[in-house]
C-alpha cells in the first residue's frame, strides 16, 4: 500500500527530494498561495510549526497558480514572500499543479486516498501521522489553531 512517503517532489532550485526523508515525522501537507485571503495562514502555520517542530513534526508547503492565479512570480519570489512577510521557516516546495492533468503524484495520491476529486482552493490541509497514514483533511476555511488537536493526539 502507497504511503507519502513513496513519492519524489520538486524543490525550489527545480531538483527532486524524496518523501520518504520524513518517515517517522508527523506531516501537515498544504497548497499555499501568496496572494490569496487566506494567506495569513501561513503566519498561524509557522507558529504551529516552531510551537512542535522538536516533537517530530513537519510543514511541507507546496504553492499553486491553479485559484485564479493567487501565486505571483516563480518559486524563488513564492518562498521569499513566505519568509519575508510571514517569517516562514518550513518546507516550500516548487510552485506545482494540485489539480487537472499536471496534478502532481503526491496530490493524486492525498486526492484518492480522501476521496475528493479535487482540491477546492488554496490552503488546503492534509494531516499524516508518523506510519505515513492521511488522519485528517482540511478545508481552507479551517486555520492551523483548530487542527491543533489533532495534532497533538498524533504527536
Amino acid at each position: 500500500m502507497m504511503k507519502v512517503y513513496d513519492f519524489n517532489v520538486e524543490n525550489i532550485d527545480g531538483t527532486q527530494t524524496s518523501l520518504d526523508i520524513y518517515k517517522g515525522k508527523v506531516l501537515l501537507i498544504v497548497n499555499i498561495a501568496t496572494h490569496c485571503g487566506y494567506t495569513p495562514q501561513l503566519e498561524s502555520l509557522e507558529e504551529l510549526y516552531q510551537k512542535y517542530n522538536d516533537k517530530g513534526f513537519e510543514i511541507l508547503a507546496f504553492p499553486t497558480y491553479q485559484f485564479l492565479g493567487q501565486s505571483k512570480g516563480n518559486s524563488q519570489k513564492i518562498l521569499n514572500f513566505c519568509k519575508l512577510n510571514y517569517g516562514v521557516t518550513f518546507k516550500v516546495f516548487a510552485k506545482t499543479n494540485v489539480n487537472g492533468k499536471k496534478t502532481i503524484p503526491l496530490y493524486q495520491y492525498l486526492k484518492q486516498t480522501v476521496d475528493i476529486k479535487s482540491i477546492r482552493w488554496n490552503f488546503v490541509k492534509f494531516l499524516i501521522n508518523r506510519q505515513g497514514d492521511i488522519v485528517g483533511h482540511y478545508d481552507s476555511k479551517i486555520v492551523p489553531e483548530e487542527l491543533e488537536q489533532d495534532l497533538l493526539n498524533i504527536l
